[in-house]
């Protein structure tokens, strides 16, 4: 109560404070939980007028406590606006920002678009005469390049009807539909790059699908790494052709034997007053920690901006959460402000 007062009121406050609890608790020892009651009703009283709604006065207390601070990255330290700033295919990193047109043409292009649009849940609907995209921020983000691209998802959706899906999971790190088309069936993949990269044997390279050898995968892993520290979250695409639609062991069925199509790099701008929110935490002694299921390098470069991580050793991945025993995670716990690609489970 006394830490609380303390940062609401300032100095001069605190110190008359201090005074008068001795005194009344002097006169009239039972008068302190009536202080102590009234006290933090006037810290709630001031929590509402910073927008804060506390339900329980006890809360305001245990908020004075807190030493630590765990939060996601995205929506809640960055503003949650994907846009796609940049897009790799066949070996070339092209920036989307230097004009749609110079890669809107090329047939490798458009089906990477085909895949983010077809294996995808988000929305397009007419609102006051405009075109809207609604729906999860990263699967937006990609009906909005495939309209700077005038490629239409109606269409897409007419000549290739969505007739089986996996949904995306933390876990997995993936999302895979399938699609009727004239020939049988297409599969289109996206998600984690490293993710799709196991499940892929071939990489399209000049509209024909060869061997995913080590030489493709290192560069494409590197322009991953690029693009991830830009703070950048990158999507990988994939797809293949299939004969029948699958009842049993669909992960298997559809996610193995995958040809990679590409990648596009898109950027969530960190919140301005999440750089605030994180000095005055760090002043009133609290330490902030980010959990994210994006690539360590993006996290760190999130992080990093936002103050959170000063060292790169500050960050650690579910994968490294997996290799350490409960003893010595307690132990290094402390060190560690960034956790990447975790999932619920770590």
């Amino acid at each position: 109560v006394i830490f609380i007062v303390g940062i609401l009121y300032g100095k001069e406050i605190f110190e008359m404070f201090l005074t008068a609890v001795s005194l009344a608790v002097a006169a009239i020892p039972e008068g302190l939980p009536a202080i102590a009651t009234i006290v933090l009703a006037i810290g709630v009283q001031r929590m509402v007028k910073r927008n804060a709604i506390i339900r329980k006065l006890p809360s305001v207390e245990t908020l004075g406590s807190a030493t630590v601070i765990c939060s996601d990255k995205t929506g809640t330290l960055t503003q949650n606006r994907m846009t796609v700033e940049k897009v790799f295919y066949e070996n070339r990193l092209y920036d989307v920002d230097q004009g749609i047109g110079d890669v809107q043409n090329h047939k490798q292009f458009e089906l990477l678009v085909m895949a983010g649009v077809l294996c995808n849940d988000a929305k397009l609907r007419l609102t006051d005469g405009e075109v809207k995209t609604f729906g999860d921020p990263t699967e937006t983000a990609l009906l909005d390049l495939s309209i700077k691209a005038d490629i239409s998802k109606d269409v897409l959706d007419a000549n290739e009807p969505r007739v089986d899906e996996i949904p995306f999971d933390s876990k997995r790190k993936l999302m895979t539909t399938v699609h009727r088309t004239e020939n049988g069936y297409r599969v289109y993949a996206k998600g984690a790059v490293e993710e799709l990269l196991r499940r892929s044997s071939r990489v399209l390279l000049d509209g024909r699908a060869i061997k995913l050898d080590d030489h493709h995968r290192a560069k494409i892993l590197e322009t991953n790494e690029a693009m991830a520290a830009d703070a950048l979250r990158v999507l990988g695409m994939a797809y293949k052709d299939i004969n029948e639609i699958s009842r049993y062991n669909k992960g298997e069925v559809y996610e193995g034997d995958l040809i990679f199509i590409g990648m596009v790099g898109m950027i969530d701008p960190p919140r301005p007053e999440a750089r605030e929110a994180v000095k005055l935490c760090k002043r009133a002694g609290i330490k902030p920690v980010m959990i994210t299921g994006d690539h360590r390098i993006t996290a760190v470069a999130i992080a990093r901006d936002l103050g959170i991580l000063e060292k790169d050793e500050e960050a650690i991945t579910g994968a490294q959460l997996e290799d350490m025993s409960d003893e010595e995670l307690e132990q290094k716990v402390w060190q560690f402000s960034v956790y990447a690609r975790v999932s619920p489970e770590h």
